[in-house]
């Protein structure tokens, strides 16, 4: 392969948004709510009680699958917990490029599944891969520069808003889910949004059956995994450019996404975000992006852009935005979710157990259907052997 600053660009369709729904918070805690609850199900006992920590994208991934794959019949109950809210982190500030690729154009390990849970395959059956031309390329991209005479397209790969994805989407599918079920009288689900920060695993135990830890690099800050979860910080800042108004030229509607040493997402004929930096160790949590921070990340950033598409000195920058990646060690198969049980780790002092969906990384969009559906089934089975070992692995001495 050519040295990463020759790559040919990768290219990536755009997704049609959707509709905002807004998205609502309980305002109370959860022991109120379960001490009103009807009685009734899982043979006259109570429901079956879930914590999920974090509400970006493995939180409620993980969130939908317990709803998803609860046993027919039962009272299941999940509480999502997360002080800033739906997709209020990294998973929120995402580029939101989706594909099983390496930079190298190389299918990940276990891509094609990763892909499969994360797409409707009724009407998609690979994430396929064309070369084309340089010639070719630019009829996709009017102005793209192709280096080496040929670019690898990818028409089915998807650029969603993170965002609205996790606020619109798939929240709304917990959301549903729940209403579905309460029109049976065999069986009851809820899904609830607590906007509140949580510092102490066992405050939750008595209270739970199972807690799933989804909280990204903040895992490692419960007093509980202290330097025992394999997770390094790299904060990533994205930059968000917009056409001037009076310019008449826009991007083309049909055109796709670009990946290169710099990935463009454009959202709509005016908008595109460019990511991202990568810096390794950070304690900086905060999505706010000082002056000084956001100049250094164009300076990074806007070269390695403009090399592939020149058309991007005309837009002007609007603002940034940042988060911090958990990243997991690098395996034989890649850099892979950590996923598991922690009971050995944090030490089980009631019927509550604990789990961990964690180190993501860059790849949240793409591994969180996967990780949710494994670390969902093992929680409500309580077997964690039904994770497969690549994904349980880091707990070895």
């Amino acid at each position: 392969m050519p040295p990463p600053s020759y790559l040919p660009p990768r290219i990536l369709p755009s997704l049609v948004s959707c509709s905002r729904r807004a998205v609502t918070s309980a305002a109370t805690a959860a022991a109120a709510a379960y001490s009103t609850a009807a009685a009734g199900g899982n043979n006259g006992g109570r429901p079956l009680r879930y914590a999920v920590l974090g509400a970006g994208f493995a939180g409620l991934s993980v969130a939908w699958h317990l709803l998803k794959h609860s046993p027919k019949g039962s009272r299941v109950r999940v509480d999502i917990y997360d002080e800033n809210g739906i997709g209020g982190g990294a998973s929120g500030v995402s580029g939101g490029l989706l594909h099983p690729y390496s930079p190298k154009v190389k299918l990940l390990w276990r891509g094609a599944e990763f892909w499969k849970e994360c797409v409707d395959l009724s009407s998609l059956q690979s994430c396929s891969l064309e070369v084309l031309n340089s010639d070719e390329a630019q009829c996709l991209i009017p102005g793209l520069r192709v280096p080496l005479n040929f670019a690898v397209y990818m028409p089915l790969a998807l650029n969603i808003n993170p965002k609205k994805y996790l606020q619109v989407a798939l929240f709304f599918a917990c959301q549903n889910m729940s209403d579905e079920a309460s029109l049976s009288s065999s069986e009851q689900k809820e899904c609830k949004l607590y906007k509140e920060h949580v510092d102490d695993l066992q405050q939750l135990a008595g209270d739970y059956d199972s807690v799933i830890i989804c909280l990204g690099a903040k895992a490692s800050s419960l007093p509980e995994l202290t330097n025992k979860v394999p997770l390094r910080t790299c904060r990533g800042v994205i930059a968000e450019f917009q056409l001037p108004s009076d310019t008449v030229e826009t991007y083309g509607s049909q055109s796709p996404s670009i990946l290169s040493d710099a990935w463009l997402a454009f959202q709509g004929p005016r908008t595109v975000s460019i990511g991202s930096t990568w810096q390794w160790k950070s304690e900086n949590y905060s999505s706010a992006v000082s002056d000084d921070e956001a100049l250094t990340a164009m300076e990074e950033l806007l070269p390695k852009a403009s090399a592939v598409y020149p058309g991007i000195t005309k837009w002007e920058f609007v603002q940034a935005r940042a988060g911090i990646r958990a990243m997991p060690p690098l395996t034989a198969n890649g850099s892979l979710p950590l996923l598991g049980c922690l009971n050995d780790s944090i030490g089980k002092r009631s019927n509550c157990s604990f789990w961990l969906v964690g180190g993501l990384g860059a790849r949240g969009l793409l591994f969180h259907g996967l990780a949710g559906k494994l670390t969902a089934k093992a929680v409500i089975s309580c077997d964690e052997n039904l994770i497969p070992p690549e994904f349980t692995c880091w707990k070895e001495p």
